[in-house]
């Protein structure tokens, strides 16, 4: 009874959510735990819970600034006081000043690139840590490997004495789990495995012969029926004019990606939150850490370049659990774009012979990145694996990751290819089976979007120029 007790006390909840306290418990216990629990599944109580019946700290790594960040917002807003986030938001006092009392919080978030900080690493190994948590794990896969391979460092801080490790994930196939289990130095990890099928998200997929008409598809269904939404784009450049065009519709609509500002990305990211802005035009970079419920659809102007990419995309819809929509659009040759995409970042043999030379002329290798001849991201994969492996052995590596991505997009492509249910070949790419067959479930089953969605009710233009006004002055008219 003190797991309710506790959960009533500090969470307000008075029964637990489908693998909550199985994990818990297992972590009280002392023993490591993988929880693939959906997104909307509370996965956060799993760690937080335990945090107020451990004595030491628990340390949370996680993957993107705005989800740190939104984490701590929550557990202050809930009247935590001892929590902190060790990020480049710091000053350099606030930061000499959270590590010198670092050992006095309840809760320490951070990146793995700040892991990889000296004075950061050596402050956590001498402190005694009651859990470690690797929040949206699969990113030590699907990331570690070919985008942010200080993914790949977090087993630097774990000592032979450490505490239990916790991996948070809402999607994950069996290659995914078995890399975190490798790379975190898990020791035969309790695995609670929800299941990834969401009912209550509807799927639609249209087929287009021209990239253009999908835009125009967009616009129209967008301007008849209600969010709010997230529609997905594959560049930065199509989100800022897209968004544009919804605007001039009295849509109130704001484009994100990683070329905004960190401050305007947070002011957009609430605005969608509190309601205020109905559609977001984003990149893949928006959604990890979002919690916003009542999400209607979510729209793929482009295939994603994987299946568990799409997956975590789509479960950002209906959190609520009320019907929601994921709609997928395809022109032909969109897999080949998804494919540039996938292994643009991904350096090359050349870059590998280049770095060596540089070696050779007693050289730092990154002066490849001041001539131009290799971008940033692909430099930190490369310099990564050229400290972990051989020359001829990287090459082979590269080759195979570019292979692993070519695989990947043509699996997306099966699930807009198939005349079966989209529904049961997506579950079954995660090794499951469909529990029930649904009434309402994908296009291929007989679904339409007019299923679902609900006509927009007519906009009062003063609201609507209220809102434009606002966001313009906010974004836009700083001095």
């Amino acid at each position: 009874m003190l797991l309710e007790q506790t959960l009533q006390q500090i969470f307000g909840y008075d029964t637990f959510r489908p693998g909550q306290k199985e994990v818990i418990e297992q972590l009280l216990e002392g023993r490591d735990c993988i929880a693939l629990l959906p997104t909307g599944m509370g996965k956060s109580l799993c760690y937080q819970l335990p945090g107020y019946l451990f004595e030491k700290p628990v340390l949370i790594v996680s993957p993107l600034l705005s989800l740190m960040q939104d984490q701590v917002d929550q557990l202050k807003q809930r009247g935590e006081k001892r929590v902190v986030a060790l990020n480049s938001f710091l000053s350099p006092n606030e930061k000499a000043y959270a590590l010198h009392f670092l050992h006095e919080y309840r809760f320490i978030f951070t990146s793995p690139e700040m892991l990889t900080q000296q004075p950061v690493r050596e402050r956590l190994m001498e402190m005694e840590l009651s859990l470690i948590v690797a929040d949206e794990a699969h990113c030590i896969s699907q990331w570690g490997f070919d985008f942010r391979p200080d993914y790949l460092r977090i087993n630097e801080i774990l000592q032979p004495n450490r505490p239990p490790i916790l991996a948070l994930t809402a999607t994950a196939t069996d290659s995914v789990l078995a890399d975190i289990q490798t790379y975190l130095h898990m020791k035969e990890p309790y695995q609670f495995i929800h299941h990834v099928d969401r009912e209550n998200i509807k799927l639609a997929k249209y087929t287009f012969s021209l990239k253009e008409e999908k835009q125009h598809w967009i616009l129209q269904h967008v301007t008849s029926t209600k969010g709010p939404g997230i529609i997905y784009m594959p560049s930065r450049k199509k989100c800022d004019e897209f968004s544009q065009l919804l605007i001039e519709r009295g849509i109130s609509a704001v484009s994100y990606h990683a070329g905004k500002e960190a401050e305007d990305r947070q002011f957009i990211q609430q605005q969608f939150i509190q309601g205020d802005v109905e559609w977001i035009v984003a990149t893949n970079a928006f959604g990890m850490g979002v919690h916003k419920h009542n999400i209607r659809q979510v729209i793929h102007e482009s295939m994603p370049a994987n299946i568990s990419n799409y997956m975590q995309e789509i479960g950002r819809a209906g959190r609520d659990g009320e019907d929601a929509l994921a709609i997928l659009l395809y022109a032909e040759g969109d897999e080949h774009y998804a494919h540039y995409v996938s292994i643009e970042d991904l350096p090359k043999s050349a870059h590998v012979d280049a770095y060596v030379q540089r070696l050779q002329l007693q050289e730092n290798p990154k002066i490849m990145l001041e001539t131009g001849e290799i971008s940033e991201t692909a430099y930190r994969v490369l310099a990564y694996w050229m400290q972990q492996e051989a020359p001829q052995a990287v090459k082979k590596r590269l080759t195979q990751m570019e292979a692993a991505k070519y695989q990947a997009v043509q699996e997306m492509l099966q699930i807009i290819d198939t005349s079966n249910c989209m529904r049961r070949q997506l579950v079954q790419y995660f090794g499951q089976k469909l529990t029930a067959v649904h009434a309402i479930c994908c296009s291929n089953c007989g679904f339409h979007i007019r299923d679902v969605t609900e006509s927009r009710e007519l906009l009062q233009p003063q609201k609507t120029m209220q809102w434009e006004e606002r966001l313009r002055k906010l974004l836009f008219g700083r001095n």
